[in-house]
């Protein structure tokens, strides 16, 4: 089943203000994606500790684990 994705963006230039990104699956929160000027940041539904990439080991770990589209 294909998740169900919303976001808000903020209504100014992003800088002290994260873009929020809320996923859901089978109507239950799956987990939260952070993106702002310095990092992802992805916070899992779970008790999980928030996993963090700087956007330059985004970058590397997207052209190694990514696959095509």
């Amino acid at each position: 089943m294909a998740h169900k994705v919303t976001f808000a963006l903020p209504e100014r230039e992003l800088g002290s203000a994260d873009i929020l990104v809320l996923v859901k699956r089978n109507g239950a929160r799956f987990g939260k994606l952070l993106i702002s000027k310095g990092a992802v940041v992805w916070r899992p539904r779970s008790k999980q500790r928030e996993m963090k990439l700087s956007w330059k080991a985004f970058d590397e770990t997207m052209r190694q684990e990514g696959g095509p589209e």
